[in-house]
C-alpha cells in the first residue's frame, strides 16, 4: 500500500504547515520513498545546455532552505527549484498563514517568505553539490520584507548562490510581500534584470546559470506585453508562468477561500495556462517558459506543454495526492506524447497552438 495513503489522515488533522515540517522531518532522515522505474527517453530535453530526464520539476515553496534536495529529486522530479531565498533570516507573516481548501484540491497561502536567509542555503546547496549527486537544482530568490532597496537584495542573491545554482529565478509575483508585484512593471522590472544579470555574470564568467523571472497570473494584457519584449529584447533566458492568483473563482467551496493571499492548486490551472499560451504568443516562442499553476495529473502538464512549456512544475496537487502522483504524471505524460505521434516531449512544446 503507499505510504502516503497511511499517512494522509495524520498529516491532513494536522496545521499545514505543521504537516509540512513533518514532512521535511521525514525526508531529511532518508525515510522518503524513491523512484523505482527508470526514466522514459521520450521524456528527456535539453534546454540551456543543461540536461533533462524529464521536464516534471517541484516549484519552489516546498523547499525553501535546500534542506531536502537529494530526497526530493529521489523522488522522480527532473528538477527541483528551492527557495524564495531572501538575504536575511526572516520569520515571515504571522501564523496561520497557509489554509487548505481540500474540496477545491487548492491552497491559499500568505507565507512572506519565511526562511533561513542566504548564508543557511548556500551551505545546504554547497553540501549538495560536494555529495556528488545529480540533479539540476534552480534557486528562486526574493526580497526582504523590510528592505529598501530589492535591486540590492536580488543582486546579494546572485552573489551568494550564482555558482551553485542550475538557473536562478527572480520572484517578482509573490502577493505576499508589500509591494513586490510592482516590480513587474517594464522600466523596473528592465533595470532589475539588467543588474542581476550583471552581477550573476560576474559571479559566474565562465558558465553562468540561465536567469529567469517569475510572474503573476493577474497580469492586464499591456503588461504581458511589456514583460514579453522585455524577454526577447534582453535575451531573457526565460520566464516561470506562474505565481499563484489573488483571485477567487466563484467555483471555491473550501471554508477558508476569504483568505488573504495567493491561491495555488486546480482553481489555478486554466487562468495561469492561458497565461503561458500568451506569452508563448507574445514572445514569439523564443523564450523558455516553465509552465507551473494547478498541475494535477498527466492531463494538466500535457497541456502545459503543448500551450508552450518547456518544462513543467507542481506543488499544491502534492499536498492531496502524495509523491505517487510523480509517477503517474510521467507515465502518463509519455503515454499521451506517443499517443500523438511524438517522438521527444521537446517536439510538443508549443503543440497545441497550432
Amino acid at each position: 500500500m503507499d505510504p502516503f495513503r497511511l499517512a494522509a489522515p495524520l498529516l491532513g488533522a494536522l496545521d499545514p504547515e505543521t504537516a509540512h515540517d513533518a514532512t521535511l522531518w521525514t525526508l531529511r532522515r532518508g525515510l522518503g520513498p524513491r523512484a523505482a522505474a527508470p526514466e522514459d527517453p521520450i521524456l528527456a530535453s535539453v534546454l540551456w545546455g543543461r540536461a533533462f530526464a524529464n521536464p516534471l520539476g517541484l516549484a519552489a515553496g516546498f523547499d525553501k532552505n535546500a534542506a531536502v534536495i537529494g530526497p526530493m529529486l529521489g523522488l522522480g522530479f527532473g528538477f527541483v527549484e528551492v527557495g524564495s531565498v531572501t538575504p536575511r533570516p526572516q520569520a515571515g507573516n504571522p501564523r496561520p498563514r497557509v489554509f487548505r481548501l481540500k474540496r477545491d484540491r487548492a491552497v491559499i497561502n500568505r507565507m512572506g517568505f519565511p526562511g533561513a536567509g542566504l548564508a543557511a542555503v548556500a551551505r545546504n546547496l554547497a553540501a549538495w553539490r560536494e555529495g556528488g549527486q545529480g540533479g539540476l537544482v534552480g534557486v528562486n530568490l526574493g526580497k526582504n520584507k523590510d528592505s529598501s532597496d530589492a535591486a540590492a537584495d536580488y543582486v546579494e542573491g546572485v552573489r551568494a548562490l550564482a555558482p551553485l545554482a542550475g538557473y536562478l529565478a527572480i520572484n517578482v509575483s509573490s502577493p505576499n510581500t508589500p509591494g513586490l508585484r510592482a516590480l513587474q512593471g517594464r522600466g523596473v522590472l528592465e533595470d532589475l534584470i539588467v543588474q542581476v544579470r550583471g552581477a550573476r555574470d560576474r559571479a559566474c564568467p565562465r558558465d553562468p546559470p540561465p536567469l529567469l523571472v517569475k510572474i503573476a497570473p493577474d497580469l492586464e494584457a499591456a503588461e504581458r506585453s511589456d514583460i514579453a519584449e522585455l524577454a526577447v529584447a534582453l535575451n531573457l533566458d526565460g520566464l516561470i508562468v506562474s505565481n499563484t492568483t489573488l483571485a477567487r473563482p466563484d467555483s471555491l467551496q473550501g471554508r477558508h477561500r476569504g483568505e488573504a493571499g495567493g491561491l495555488s492548486g486546480a482553481p489555478l490551472f486554466d487562468s495561469s495556462t492561458a497565461l503561458l499560451s500568451d506569452m508563448y504568443r507574445l514572445t514569439g516562442g523564443r523564450v523558455p517558459l516553465i509552465g507551473a499553476g494547478g498541475i494535477g495529473g498527466p492531463d494538466q502538464a500535457y497541456a502545459k506543454i503543448r500551450a508552450g512549456a518547456s518544462l513543467v512544475q507542481l506543488y499544491t496537487a502534492l499536498v492531496y495526492e502524495g509523491p505517487g502522483l510523480i509517477a503517474r504524471i510521467k507515465t502518463g505524460l509519455a503515454q499521451r506524447l506517443r499517443a500523438d505521434g511524438f517522438t521527444s516531449v521537446s517536439e510538443a512544446v508549443g503543440a497545441g497552438r497550432g
